[in-house]
């Protein structure tokens, strides 16, 4: 099989918001790093498909796996053709995999929130779950630098375990916003400006968002952040790093005494075997991929996989809990054509306002927060025709037309996001007789809800409801795929996390606090594999954050010649 004669500083498996913060922290600290990328190239200058309509997407957008958009099915989604998962008899999960350059950091929502102090000692609060082996005051001069570095709009509302940050201006609510916030005004409920990785003003050579507000196409303009456009750039400017498309990592190469030696991938374009050979390896391939190469890497000293000797590997899989309602608000029906020009995303949100209630009159221990959209500008046309079906009975012809101009703008959409507790039942595995088509053993997956996420999915519902109806609207839709319930299938926040954790001991975890394998001293993580919890925070600012704090370790550890 081919193998590179050079040997690399370091070799980075995944090039989205761990794997490229990782390139970008280690080639400025000097090190020669290779990175590997399962998916081909993606240039946003060139490939962003950000001013097309969406009914001009291939077959109209018919048959779309892709959560984000119809324009990115080729390049990920639910499914993969030839690279299966599987899912254990009677449950579900979904798994959404990103091949191209960046992976989801070109398709992502971009909210950005910071973990606040609560949310690394979980259980310390409550009883549940784990601590982690850091504190949040460990981690905020990381937040920090992120958040200068790629750029976020937001408010200093000093609210509980909410930290904040030094934010670009947020853009100006837009009507329905105002109508919402008003309404959360009367149940005492918090609506901020959102904080989202978007520019409003130019920002380290980056120009300022102009509204074309198809964010989740990714910006020609780099006028929100990508992993291509703001780490990975600079880092091929140092010279140092080399990246490697198409390249399907199989498993993490070791040496007789038990270290990393390289990794092995399938070169897709000639279906090969190829090794290359580095003295530091990252692994960044998102959580369930990167649990998949350290099970997939076995030897005579690691028959379980590769970091594995705690057999927590793939273990305490973590998801975001959601639900979701949809309501109609006859104030914004009928109204004339108004400017809702904007980002791609919501420019205000409410986060978790019931901290110290928890554990006295709720039936579940952490917190969720509500993300809205709609308007004219949220919510697509076939959201207004099925309005017009429930809320007038249809029609046709002209009458219909101006039922959906009358209504058109009307709609918010609600979705909660809120914390899962780990559990034992939640995990990942190889599955024994399934190879994807580059002949790697493929991931089965195990996934349950807790109870108390189903108490929450429920408060979502019913806290939803009291929005809407303050507002002086009616709900229309509730989805979920429980229907007692209304909550979200495993998998569906494609916030999945955890599976190879971080802690202080190396019989209950898999990584040490600078997210450090124990059993491999040259081999770290830099995704949302090591999470120990999941708050109710999006977590690629936490992954970003961590995975720099990580790449200064392993910079400063390859200084003093540790590895």
């Amino acid at each position: 099989m081919p193998l590179n004669s050079e040997i690399y500083d370091a070799i980075i498996v995944g090039s989205g918001a761990g794997g490229g913060m990782a390139a970008y922290a280690l080639t400025q600290a000097g090190a020669r790093c290779l990175m590997l990328e399962a998916g081909g190239a993606y240039d946003a200058a060139r490939d962003s498909k950000w001013l097309e309509w969406q009914y001009d997407a291939p077959y109209h957008g018919g048959g779309c796996e892709n959560k984000f958009d119809y324009f990115l099915a080729a390049v990920g989604g639910w499914q993969v053709p030839g690279e299966p998962y599987l899912t254990a008899r009677g449950e579900n999960f979904l798994w959404f995999r990103s091949r191209m350059l960046g992976g989801r950091t070109n398709s992502w929502g971009r909210i950005s929130l910071r973990n606040g102090p609560y949310d690394f000692q979980p259980r310390s609060r409550d009883g549940q779950g784990f601590d982690w082996p850091i504190r949040y005051e460990e981690l905020a001069p990381y937040y920090a630098k992120t958040e200068n570095l790629i750029g976020v709009f937001g408010s200093k509302a000093g609210i509980e375990n909410l930290p904040d940050g030094d934010y670009l201006p947020p853009p100006a609510p837009r009507c329905y916003e105002r109508l919402v916030a008003n309404a959360c005004g009367k149940l005492h409920i918090p609506c901020i400006p959102s904080r989202l990785a978007i520019l409003t003003r130019a920002h380290r050579g980056r120009p300022a968002c102009h509204y074309v507000a198809q964010c989740g196409r990714c910006c020609r303009l780099g006028s929100n952040f990508s992993s291509p456009v703001v780490l990975l750039e600079p880092a091929r400017a140092t010279g140092k790093l080399e990246i490697r498309l198409n390249a399907m990592a199989r498993e993490v190469l070791t040496r007789p005494d038990g270290r990393a030696a390289g990794v092995a991938y399938i070169d897709k374009t000639t279906r090969q075997e190829v090794q290359a050979r580095a003295r530091v390896v990252v692994l960044a391939a998102s959580s369930c991929e990167t649990a998949r190469l350290l099970l997939n890497s076995r030897s005579s000293r690691s028959p379980d996989g590769l970091a594995n000797r705690s057999g927590l590997v793939g273990r305490y899989l973590m998801d975001t809990v959601m639900s979701d309602v949809t309501g109609y608000f006859p104030a914004l029906a009928g109204l004339p054509p108004h400017n809702e020009d904007g980002v791609g995303g919501m420019h205000m949100y409410m986060p978790w306002w019931n901290y110290g209630r928890e554990r006295q009159n709720l039936p579940f221990s952490r917190g969720y927060h509500i993300e809205f959209y709609g308007g004219r500008s949220g919510m697509p046309m076939p959201g207004v025709l099925s309005g017009t079906e429930r809320l007038t009975g249809g029609g046709y012809g002209a009458s219909l037309k101006q039922a959906c101009r009358s209504l058109f703008g009307s709609f918010v959409h609600f979705a909660g996001r809120g914390e899962m507790i780990p559990n034992a039942n939640s995990y990942c595995e190889l599955d024994p007789a399934t190879l994807d088509q580059w002949g790697i053993p493929v991931l089965r997956f195990h996934f349950q809800w807790g109870e108390e996420e189903l108490q929450m999915a429920r408060h979502m519902q019913t806290t939803f409801r009291e929005i809407v109806a303050a507002g002086g609207g009616q709900v229309v839709a509730s989805a979920g795929a429980d229907e007692q319930w209304g909550i979200s299938t495993g998998g569906q926040g494609i916030h999945e996390v955890g599976g190879a954790r971080m802690g202080g001991d190396p019989k209950q975890s898999v990584l040490n606090s600078h997210c450090q394998a124990w059993d491999c001293k040259n081999l770290f993580i830099a995704d949302g594999a090591p999470f120990v919890s999941l708050a109710d925070k999006n977590p690629t600012l936490t992954i970003m954050a961590l995975a720099w704090r990580t790449s200064d370790y392993i910079a400063e550890q390859m200084r003093q010649g540790s590895l």
